[in-house]
């Protein structure tokens, strides 16, 4: 998991930022990034790609990385803006706001999947939530800040039941929307809420 990071180590550079998102796929609520900068002397084997952590243990870690980053940037594009320029551009838009909220400039990015016009020297990882340590922290923490916006909305809407769905087109989901109607914070852009605003 530190691979790319000792090589960038080997070569003078300490300030490394891992860079995920969550939340390219649900139907409703905003698209999150997150950027974390770790300690070079930092390890934990229990940081891993958030898909493959538990709640529990994403909650744990999301303590973890907060105590022990050099710093974590946040950055979010809303569902209205998701409409608006699509899903991948409010996915780099999200993550080069995330490294913008660092209060370190990093002097490389590791990326996960996606490519970035930045002025920092970036390398794009495919699967690199599983690969590099910093981008797992970024995922964990981007996971963790979207659930619990998801939450706080189940609170609002309990019968769309976003605090299991985390706004996924579950069955229970799309029932509910069929049942009670589309909500602003959906993307309507997104299949089947596209097709049922125009019914």
């Amino acid at each position: 998991m530190k691979e790319y990071e000792s090589e960038l180590y080997k070569n003078g550079i300490n300030l490394i930022a891992g860079v995920d998102e969550v939340g390219r796929g649900p139907l409703v609520g905003p698209v999150v990034c997150a950027a974390v900068i770790l300690p070079k002397d930092f390890f934990d084997e229990r940081i891993n790609d958030s898909k493959k952590l538990t709640e529990k243990k994403r909650e744990l870690l999301y303590d973890v990385i907060y105590e022990n980053a050099i710093s974590v940037g946040i950055g979010m594009c809303t569902n209205e803006e998701i409409d608006e320029i699509n899903i991948l551009e409010a996915t780099k838009k999200a993550m080069k706001e995330a490294i913008n909220n660092l209060s370190v400039k990093p002097e490389h990015v590791l990326i996960d999947a996606v490519k970035l016009d930045i002025d920092i020297p970036s390398t794009s990882i495919i699967k690199g939530d599983a690969k590099s340590e910093s981008i797992a922290a970024a995922s964990i923490i981007a996971k963790v800040t979207r659930d619990r916006m998801l939450i706080e909305l189940d609170k609002l809407h309990p019968e769309y039941d976003f605090k299991h769905n985390k706004g996924y087109g579950t069955k229970k989901h799309i029932e509910a929307i069929y049942k009670y109607g589309v909500l602003k914070e959906h993307r309507k852009t997104f299949a089947p809420i596209s097709e049922i605003i125009k019914v």
